[in-house]
């Protein structure tokens, strides 16, 4: 593939995913990613001969890869877990405040549509949220929790902070991520025998 093909390409998958975000899976519609990419639409298929999903398919993965970068990129620098999630709070606060509150996550809006009536895609958000825990979770194993405890402790930690951008997205605040990540901080930097005993990260039967 050339160069303007690849520069259509990723014009095609930066459309949808900044569509998919704020419209959800069912609202939007290949005309609109055609009119938001300025790509030609012959080229839709060309690139995406399986459709829509398969589009949807290259618009998550490449959002779900640039968060667990992201993620990656601070672990890198030493910051503590609680840190890195806090890194990833104000990321999603920043997306929140610029986009008027239509945009946070860029898995969860389709995650919630899809995860009873789409197989293929709800694995594509399952994989892209397993690669963001996986990160937190060595993170912490390196902060001396047991790796099973840490696991549960990252994946806690993540629906803490999901949770917090639906609100945050109904309220039209971003105080919902501020508690959430002073919960987080909470969560993660008790010493994990104490969290244990608390409760906090229970081990997983079998």
């Amino acid at each position: 593939m050339g160069v303007k093909g690849e520069e259509t390409r990723a014009r095609l998958i930066a459309g949808m995913r900044g569509l998919i975000e704020a419209q959800g899976y069912f609202g939007t519609g290949l005309n609109q990613v055609v009119a938001e990419s300025g790509a030609p639409r012959g080229s839709l298929y060309f690139h995406f001969p399986e459709g829509k999903d398969q589009l949807v398919t290259a618009a998550l993965t490449q959002a779900g890869q640039e968060i667990e970068e992201l993620l990656a990129s601070l672990a890198r620098q030493g910051s503590d877990a609680a840190t890195v999630v806090a890194g990833l709070a104000r990321a999603f606060a920043d997306r929140l405040a610029e986009s008027g509150y239509t945009k946070g996550c860029p898995i969860a809006t389709v995650g919630l549509e899809v995860a009873g009536s789409n197989e293929a895609l709800r694995q594509v958000c399952v994989e892209v949220y397993a690669g963001w825990q996986r990160v937190l979770a060595e993170r912490l194993t390196a902060e001396g929790f047991d790796p099973a405890e840490a696991d549960v402790a990252a994946g806690q930690a993540l629906a803490l902070l999901e949770g917090a951008v639906l609100l945050a997205r109904v309220r039209h605040s971003p105080a919902p991520l501020t508690d959430a990540t002073h919960a987080v901080r909470h969560l993660l930097t008790a010493k994990p025998a104490d969290a244990a005993r608390a409760g906090l990260t229970p081990q997983r039967a079998g």
